[in-house]
């Protein structure tokens, strides 16, 4: 409804402004009142105005106020102030409205029916996924969602880079630490299994051992970096014992990563991996395309003499020759002067793939088995009857905020190419890295300085062994869920109190994730993620709860407590201070639509989470303040069941767009 009658107010602003004035403005600012007393929309507008037209903008809005009447679903519109003008809508009119569903507004968003490609996760195949990846799938899979939800097609894609350093260090360990062989590595995985242990927490354990082994005797570094160097150039060759390993490996954690965030809800749709790109040589095409585009050039002189690089994004500098004045010695080094591709020239070979520039494509083969459908994986021989991947027109790269400098070349190469609209639709979906609170990492069974202890976050480190592994981090969370759940409802199936401690857990970790905005640390908590007070997913879920236990105890369901909601008699029941608190609940639940598409416009999923935490605290405020079931004014109790109605509807929603499933008890 909100964004409905937004739209309309905004429409009828501009046929004003160009009939009676002659301007025309795009989007006029339409802002809402701190209180619901004032109205449910403010339009300064008079003071953008007041410049061009010369006069005062209080006389302005007194002209626009009395013009601007009638648009359908308001009431009125009041000058305030200096020369704000208030627009209040008709209160019964708008939930009856809601109600009904005839509030949704029918305009399209901005990427309804758009082909948008989200790349997620990402993981190193080399050990067991943990927390700080558990933020990039969560705020990828929200996004996708959000963008579903705004009707865009999308595509979730998770690379796999299966040849680089991380997985050769886990070859190295394999095969230098361990004595195996690729029969050995055969005969290992078989024993992980048959043992029911997890090959990606023997990879942890690995990676930890290997990146100590590197580092551990001062005389033997070099010669040990020669190892992993050689071990990696032997995976990129491919065809040899080496790379057969990475490949058994790496695929099998692959598989374990796939499973665990699935635990989350979390599917893709592709695994793009990186030795099918090297394979099938994207870079030499792309390469190709620079060189004949005159975005690379051969540096002549200076520190990146006989390499191809190109202007980096931000310098100012543009072309594909050298500079008059001398080596550009900030230039992006995209091929060294030994003839190996840097990670971003494969990168800008990568997305010219995504956006269907390239001209050549992967092959491609079912890999792993969702409920409803496959996920598929880039492959040496694949099968006919494939889905169609890549040639996307929006791309959304879900990567830490580490990445920004090679993502902003990415899109200079893509803009130098000639590419101007894939560059302005490619969108570097940036995010800081989680740590844990000292607290946190205790519970986990770490030993702490006590200058650590005494710091707002511990960070987390792969190589030194030091986190908390996804799984283990679901685990440890369902399991306090579970003990809540079960001793509150004891006489419920076991599998049903299970169900709902799983719901709860899940709920509790995407919430965490995805409350800060994009741009903060997250320091992750365990009590704090699981507590029902405060802004936390469990407090959201709580809040549906709460509603449906109305619905259950009134004998009645939340779609009719919405369908036989009267138009006459409720207006008096919207007035005054308690008809105040009721309104304001109505206009924040249908303001949802309006914050998908601002979630979407700004890439923030934050907003949502807000949005549905502070829905819960009016309805807790709301659902603690009456006493629905035992009101004896029949209209005014209609409209009490219809607000908890259409309160229990949008939280769903919302929490379904975060991710998270709505309990049916906790």
């Amino acid at each position: 409804m909100y964004r409905k009658q937004q739209r309309l107010l905004r429409e009828r602003l501009q046929t004003i402004l160009r009939e009676s004035y002659g301007i025309t403005l795009p989007n006029p600012a339409i802002e809402q009142p701190p209180n619901s007393a004032l109205g449910e929309f403010a339009l300064p507008v008079a003071f953008d105005l007041a410049r061009t037209l010369k006069r005062a903008p209080r006389q302005i809005a007194g002209e626009l106020g009395k013009a601007l009447p009638p648009v359908a679903g308001f009431e009125s519109f009041e000058v305030a102030g200096a020369g704000y003008i208030n627009c209040k809508l008709d209160r019964t009119a708008a939930v009856i409205g809601s109600a009904r569903g005839a509030g949704e507004d029918p305009d399209p968003f901005a990427v309804s029916g758009l082909h948008c490609l989200v790349e997620h996760t990402s993981i190193n195949p080399n050990k067991a996924a943990h927390v700080g990846h558990l933020r990039n799938a969560i705020l990828g899979d929200a996004f996708v969602r959000l963008l579903r939800a705004a009707g865009a097609r999308v595509d979730v894609q998770n690379y796999i880079d299966n040849t680089g350093v991380q997985v050769a260090d886990i070859v190295v360990g394999l095969m230098r630490l361990e004595g195996y062989d690729l029969a050995g590595v055969r005969r290992l995985l078989g024993q992980l299994q048959d043992g029911n242990r997890r090959v990606d927490y023997y990879c942890w354990d690995l990676y930890a051992r290997v990146s100590q082994w590197y580092e551990a005797e001062a005389e033997e570094i070099e010669r040990r970096r020669q190892v992993r160097l050689e071990t990696l150039h032997a995976i990129e060759e491919g065809g040899n014992e080496t790379a057969g390993i990475a490949e058994l490996i790496s695929t099998a954690v692959l598989r374990r990563h796939l499973e665990t965030m699935l635990r989350l809800g979390i599917e893709y749709d592709l695994l793009p991996r990186e030795s099918e790109i090297l394979r099938l040589k994207f870079w030499d095409v792309a390469f190709a395309q620079m060189k004949q585009k005159g975005v690379l050039y051969l540096e002549a002189e200076g520190r990146n003499q006989g390499c191809w690089v190109m202007a980096r994004a931000g310098s100012g500098e543009s072309g594909a020759t050298p500079r008059a004045d001398g080596p550009d010695e900030d230039a992006k080094v995209i091929v060294r002067s030994n003839g190996t591709v840097t990670y971003v020239g494969k990168d800008i070979a990568y997305h010219l793939w995504k956006f269907g520039l390239l001209g050549r494509d992967f092959e491609y083969a079912p890999f792993f088995a969702y409920p409803e459908r496959s996920c598929w994986i880039s492959a040496e021989h694949g099968i006919a009857g494939h889905p169609h991947f890549g040639a996307a027109q929006a791309i959304y790269n879900v990567i830490d905020s580490r990445q920004t400098d090679p993502q902003a070349n990415v899109i200079e190469a893509l803009r130098g190419l000639g590419y101007a609209d894939a560059a302005k639709h490619y969108t570097h979906f940036s995010y800081e890295m989680v740590a844990l609170t000292p607290r946190c990492a205790l519970e986990l069974g770490y030993q702490l300085a006590a200058e650590d202890a005494g710091r707002p976050y511990v960070e987390v480190s792969g190589r030194k062994g030091f986190g908390v592994k996804a799984d283990d981090l679901l685990d440890r969370l369902i399991e306090a869920a579970q003990q809540e759940v079960d001793a509150r409802h004891p006489q419920r199936a076991g599998e049903e109190r299970a169900t709902i401690a799983r719901q709860i857990a899940v709920g509790a970790l995407r919430y965490f994730m995805l409350k800060f905005t994009r741009g903060s640390v997250i320091a992750f908590d365990f009590r704090e993620a699981l507590s029902f007070e405060g802004e936390t997913g469990p407090y959201v879920q709580y809040a549906v709860v709460r509603a449906r236990n109305i619905f259950r105890k009134g004998g009645i369901s939340a779609a009719e407590a919405l369908e036989e909601l009267p138009a006459a008699g409720i207006g008096p029941h919207l007035r005054g201070e308690e008809g105040s608190e009721i309104w304001d609940l109505w206009v924040s639940a249908s303001q949802l639509s309006l914050t998908l598409e601002q979630c979407i416009a700004t890439a923030e999923p934050a907003y949502l989470a807000k949005h549905a935490f502070r829905l819960a605290q009016l309805f807790n405020n709301f659902y603690h303040r009456h006493h629905i079931l035992h009101e004896e004014d029949a209209d005014r109790r209609r409209l009490l069941l219809a607000t908890a109605a259409v309160v229990e509807r949008e939280l769903v929603r919302a929490l379904a767009w975060l991710g998270i499933e709505a309990p049916e008890a906790m």
